[in-house]
């Protein structure tokens, strides 16, 4: 592009040069009075003149256009490798975006994918808040206020002769908050003594009663004192249920000694067994300190029957439950 600049300078510079000459040469014939001859030569002149200005123009024309052609290929090929470079750029930033975006997709896919399987491996923590020997119209009742209060069921299981006009009340109640009624047997009598007949009769009294009572009967039953033999396993159909303890029946038992000796032995599937005896108000006491350490330990409480069927237990015969997961007899 230099070289076209000078040769460009150099064509006008002879052009200009070209014109003084000739004008000199015209005065200088036109005062020797030679009109003819200087007719003749200004036409020479003139002729030699305008060809070396042909020249001249044509040689800058082509110049002219030789300097544009070159001009306009190199900015031609200045302009095609910049827009090479600006598609490869853009692919390679449209690759790297969309190869970013792929693994951002796949991340976020597995994530709920890995959640999802880390909460079905997680089992529930499960209880089953259990009663005895009621039903009456005071510590029963107080019971359940407690349940209420904590939003919770339990699982209550009655002695048949405790059963009357006030009482029912309070089994009702318990029904209607979501509550299972099962058996105690009817006097709450050491039935290894009893004969088979008399054992079947002491259950099927108060389940009697139950289904009176609920219009359901009863799904499980507590032997009195936890006391077992095969004779009570071949009268009744019922499985049966102990649980862990507080001996909170003692008062010399504190309301906070029951709550702990409770907590010192849960475990995930246990039922637990206490008493809502008519006046035993220190287990009344103790739910308050029991029911929301157990919730803060992540427990949730369900009926018994809930409990083997979250746990996926089928109830056997001659097996004592204190928690459903158990496969010994006691």
């Amino acid at each position: 592009m230099v070289t076209h600049g000078k040769d460009l300078k150099s064509g006008l510079a002879k052009i200009k040069l070209i014109g003084i000459a000739a004008a000199a040469v015209m005065l200088l014939l036109g005062g020797c009075g030679q009109g003819e001859t200087t007719e003749t030569t200004a036409e020479i002149i003139t002729s030699a003149t305008t060809a070396e200005i042909a020249e001249t123009t044509e040689e800058t024309t082509t110049i002219t256009e030789e300097t544009t052609t070159a001009d306009t290929a190199e900015t031609t090929a200045i302009s095609e490798e910049t827009t090479t470079t600006t598609e490869e750029t853009t692919t390679a930033d449209t690759t790297e975006t969309t190869a970013i975006s792929e693994e951002t997709t796949a991340e976020t896919a597995e994530t709920p994918a890995e959640e999802m399987k880390s909460m079905s491996e997680t089992p529930r923590k499960l209880c089953a808040l259990t009663f005895d020997d009621g039903p009456n119209g005071s510590t029963t009742l107080h019971v359940l206020d407690k349940l209420e209060k904590y939003d919770i069921t339990a699982s209550f299981f009655l002695v048949g002769q405790n059963i009357n006009a006030l009482s029912k009340r309070a089994v009702t109640r318990a029904y209607e908050m979501g509550c299972e009624i099962n058996n105690h047997s009817k006097t709450h009598s050491d039935m290894t003594k009893l004969t088979s007949e008399e054992i079947a009769e002491e259950i099927d009294f108060t389940s009697g009663q139950i289904e009176e009572i609920t219009g359901e009967t009863a799904k499980f039953f507590r032997p009195p004192y936890i006391a077992v033999n095969d004779t009570m396993f071949e009268a009744t159909d019922l499985p049966f249920i102990a649980g862990i303890g507080a001996n909170d029946w003692e008062d010399s038992v504190s309301a906070e000694e029951r709550a702990q000796r409770i907590l010192d032995q849960i475990k995930d599937g246990s039922i637990i067994l206490l008493h809502d005896t008519a006046g035993n108000e220190k287990t009344v006491d103790a739910l308050d300190i029991l029911i929301p350490a157990l919730q803060e330990q992540g427990y949730e409480f369900v009926t018994v029957s809930e409990l083997f069927a979250e746990k996926g237990v089928t109830p056997k015969d001659g097996i004592v439950y204190s928690n459903v997961l158990q496969t010994a007899k006691f």
